[in-house]
């Protein structure tokens, strides 16, 4: 059977562990988080010049071949 002061001696440590366990846990969450935010604006910066390339090749074939992007026709209008 425990005695009471044993419980309360052992409850403080126990309590203090998990909090350092927790500190630890929300730090390496926080790095996490970050590092896939870096991540995703990598990936958003690789993705953004491969279709900026995209479109300049697109406009430097249009200037070669001699023809124009073609223009909307305007609407008629009924009177």
């Amino acid at each position: 059977m425990r005695n009471k002061t044993d419980g309360q001696a052992a409850d403080p440590f126990a309590k203090a562990e998990k909090l350092r366990v927790a500190k630890t846990e929300s730090v390496r969450a926080m790095e996490d988080a970050e590092k896939d935010a870096m991540d995703v604006r990598k990936n958003m910066a690789r993705l953004r010049e491969l279709r900026l390339a995209k479109e300049a090749q697109a406009i430097r074939e249009q200037v070669f071949n001699g023809s124009t992007a073609s223009k909307a026709k305007p609407k008629k209008r009924f009177k």
